[in-house]
């Protein structure tokens, strides 16, 4: 007899888009066995949409609490029956077989965690650039290496008592938080990159750093990849430095030149390789706007980073430091 599983997210604010994540949920290979949706304080038509869908559908449940991702998510798989918990967010739609795919490893005794993988549905060429920018290809990851997000997991539902659910003090990268005690404590983590959910990218720069402002700061708060930050701060010391270099000395303008430039194609090779046969097809304008957005999109996205990431370390101060995986 196979576990029972429920597919659990919470939403909030998700009127214009809960429809097609309902919608995919339902037209899985391997139904749920329950859908249990968490609403965190929406203020628009969510709940009621919600509501609607579960009236024609009896998997469909719809709960109420917390106060951000976090502690909206712990309430749903709180609220699940299931001794496997398959974990999505708002904001994107899975494959049709993301939930075969998803608990396959659990079902089959290898894994206790799983990290499905996901894949950018731009609407715009901004947003295919960006999602070319800043999202691997599968053959891009290390599988011992990756650690699941929130927007596709599962896990034993056992796991989650285990390690004291997502922490609640956090808002962004409660998903990692809870990987590394996951694997603090031994559990088995597997990758499953047929797994795929499709989300649409930020559709501005404006957006585009906020987010990455707010990944930051969730990084500096929960006390994540410190060396990571600092080579980030030690490159563009040493970028101001040779363009301060340049600007004084004539002479340095030209190794100066030569050295920004081989640092800017090598940190955009990536980004380039992967965009070039996204753009086959489109027209050379729509290339040419493209190819220079990528830098400018790099740079964005770094100087969120360095903002965001200090904004964090005070805050995780403010908080006492604390390590606790529930409510501070």
């Amino acid at each position: 007899m196979r576990p029972t599983i429920s597919l659990v997210c919470t939403v909030r604010d998700e009127a214009d888009n809960i429809g097609a994540l309902l919608d995919s949920m339902l037209a899985q290979t391997r139904p749920p066995d329950e859908i249990v949706v968490n609403d965190c304080l929406s203020r628009d038509a969510t709940p009621a949409i919600v509501r609607e869908y579960a009236a024609r559908e009896p998997r469909i449940r719809l709960v109420a609490g917390g106060h951000n991702i976090s502690s909206g998510r712990n309430n749903a798989v709180r609220e699940a029956r299931g001794a496997i918990i398959a974990c999505t967010d708002a904001g994107l739609t899975l494959d049709p077989r993301w939930l075969e795919q998803i608990v396959a490893p659990i079902e089959r005794g290898e894994a206790d965690l799983v990290g499905g993988f996901f894949r950018p549905a731009p609407r715009t060429l901004f947003e295919l650039t960006l999602g070319a920018v800043n999202y691997r290809e599968v053959d891009e990851v290390d599988p011992a290496r990756f650690l699941p997000f929130g927007k596709s997991m599962a896990f034993r539902k056992e796991l989650w008592e285990r390690v004291g659910g997502f922490p609640e003090w956090l808002s962004h990268c409660e998903d990692l938080v809870f990987d590394m005690e996951a694997e603090r404590q031994g559990f088995r983590r597997a990758f499953a990159p047929g797994a795929l959910v499709h989300f649409r990218p930020r559709s501005s720069l404006r957006a585009f750093a906020r987010q990455y402002y707010l990944y930051a700061r969730g990084d500096g708060l929960a006390g994540l990849w410190p060396r990571r930050h600092a080579v980030r701060y030690a490159a563009y010391a040493g970028l101001a430095a040779l363009l301060l270099a340049a600007a004084r000395l004539p002479r340095a303008r030209l190794p100066a030149a030569a050295l920004i430039a081989a640092g800017a194609a090598g940190y955009t090779r990536g980004p380039y390789r992967r965009l070039w046969g996204r753009l086959r097809g489109r027209p050379l304008h729509e290339r040419a706007l493209a190819l220079a957005l990528v830098p400018i999109i790099r740079l964005v996205g770094d100087l969120a980073k360095l903002a965001g990431y200090p904004a964090g370390l005070l805050g995780r101060r403010a908080l006492g430091d604390r390590r606790t995986m529930g409510r501070p």
